[in-house]
Protein backbone atom coordinates (compact mmCIF):
# COMPACT_ATOMS: atom_id res chain seq x y z
CA UNK A 1 0.00 0.00 0.00
CA UNK A 2 1.49 2.86 -0.70
CA UNK A 3 1.69 6.37 1.63
CA UNK A 4 -1.26 8.00 -0.71
CA UNK A 5 -3.73 5.31 0.41
CA UNK A 6 -3.16 5.31 3.79
CA UNK A 7 -3.26 9.48 3.95
CA UNK A 8 -6.70 8.97 2.85
CA UNK A 9 -7.97 6.05 5.41
CA UNK A 10 -5.78 6.08 8.31
CA UNK A 11 -7.57 3.49 9.97
CA UNK A 12 -6.76 1.23 7.78
CA UNK A 13 -3.40 0.35 10.22
CA UNK A 14 -5.25 0.29 13.31
CA UNK A 15 -6.89 -3.05 14.94
CA UNK A 16 -10.18 -3.66 15.75
CA UNK A 17 -10.49 -3.88 19.42
CA UNK A 18 -12.36 -6.59 20.46
CA UNK A 19 -14.81 -6.51 24.01
CA UNK A 20 -14.43 -10.18 25.57
CA UNK A 21 -16.95 -11.12 28.55
CA UNK A 22 -16.84 -13.65 31.04
CA UNK A 23 -19.25 -14.52 33.37
CA UNK A 24 -18.64 -15.45 37.15
CA UNK A 25 -18.17 -18.87 37.02
CA UNK A 26 -16.18 -19.14 34.34
CA UNK A 27 -14.01 -15.94 36.04
CA UNK A 28 -13.15 -18.52 39.04
CA UNK A 29 -11.73 -20.55 37.17
CA UNK A 30 -11.30 -24.67 37.26
CA UNK A 31 -8.54 -26.44 39.03
CA UNK A 32 -7.46 -29.55 36.80
CA UNK A 33 -4.63 -32.01 37.87
CA UNK A 34 -5.25 -34.30 34.91
CA UNK A 35 -6.10 -33.86 31.25
CA UNK A 36 -7.19 -36.26 28.71
CA UNK A 37 -7.37 -35.89 24.90
CA UNK A 38 -9.25 -37.18 22.21
CA UNK A 39 -9.52 -36.59 18.65
CA UNK A 40 -10.71 -37.11 15.30
CA UNK A 41 -10.04 -35.42 11.83
CA UNK A 42 -12.05 -32.31 12.57
CA UNK A 43 -11.51 -31.51 15.89
CA UNK A 44 -9.35 -32.02 19.76
CA UNK A 45 -11.18 -32.40 22.78
CA UNK A 46 -9.77 -31.59 25.78
CA UNK A 47 -11.08 -32.87 29.15
CA UNK A 48 -9.60 -31.47 32.04
CA UNK A 49 -10.22 -33.44 35.14
CA UNK A 50 -9.43 -33.13 39.32
CA UNK A 51 -8.66 -36.33 40.25
CA UNK A 52 -8.93 -37.57 43.94
CA UNK A 53 -7.81 -41.13 43.57
CA UNK A 54 -7.60 -41.68 47.38
CA UNK A 55 -11.07 -41.20 47.24
CA UNK A 56 -11.50 -43.12 43.95
CA UNK A 57 -13.40 -40.35 42.51
CA UNK A 58 -12.80 -37.59 40.12
CA UNK A 59 -14.89 -34.92 37.42
CA UNK A 60 -14.09 -33.36 34.54
CA UNK A 61 -13.97 -29.65 35.24
CA UNK A 62 -13.73 -28.33 31.81
CA UNK A 63 -13.81 -29.64 28.55
CA UNK A 64 -12.84 -27.68 25.41
CA UNK A 65 -12.89 -28.65 21.80
CA UNK A 66 -11.06 -26.47 19.07
CA UNK A 67 -10.01 -27.23 15.51
CA UNK A 68 -6.36 -28.74 14.65
CA UNK A 69 -5.04 -25.60 13.35
CA UNK A 70 -6.20 -23.84 16.28
CA UNK A 71 -4.46 -26.48 18.88
CA UNK A 72 -1.20 -25.71 16.83
CA UNK A 73 -1.56 -22.33 17.98
CA UNK A 74 -2.49 -22.81 21.74
CA UNK A 75 0.62 -25.47 21.73
CA UNK A 76 2.76 -22.88 20.52
CA UNK A 77 1.73 -20.12 22.54
CA UNK A 78 2.02 -22.70 25.88
CA UNK A 79 5.32 -23.40 24.75
CA UNK A 80 6.61 -19.84 23.85
CA UNK A 81 4.72 -18.70 27.64
CA UNK A 82 6.54 -22.05 29.51
CA UNK A 83 10.15 -20.85 28.32
CA UNK A 84 9.56 -17.21 28.99
CA UNK A 85 8.80 -18.85 32.74
CA UNK A 86 11.56 -20.82 32.72
CA UNK A 87 13.75 -18.05 32.02
CA UNK A 88 12.39 -16.07 34.97
CA UNK A 89 11.55 -18.82 37.59
CA UNK A 90 14.35 -21.59 36.56
CA UNK A 91 13.38 -24.61 35.00
CA UNK A 92 10.32 -27.21 35.98
CA UNK A 93 10.72 -30.65 36.17
CA UNK A 94 8.20 -32.40 34.82
CA UNK A 95 5.50 -34.21 37.29
CA UNK A 96 5.83 -38.11 37.73
CA UNK A 97 2.61 -39.87 35.75
CA UNK A 98 -0.02 -41.29 37.61
CA UNK A 99 1.13 -45.28 38.96
CA UNK A 100 -2.16 -45.99 39.06
CA UNK A 101 -5.02 -46.23 35.89
CA UNK A 102 -7.83 -44.77 35.30
CA UNK A 103 -10.84 -45.38 33.23
CA UNK A 104 -10.85 -48.51 30.83
CA UNK A 105 -8.20 -49.99 28.75
CA UNK A 106 -8.50 -49.14 24.91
Amino acid sequence: MNNQNQQNNPNQNQQKQMQIKIDDNTLKGAYANAMQVFHSKEEFVLDFMNLSPHQGVGVVSSKIIMSPGHLKRVISALQDNLSKYENQFGKIEEANAPNNELGFKV
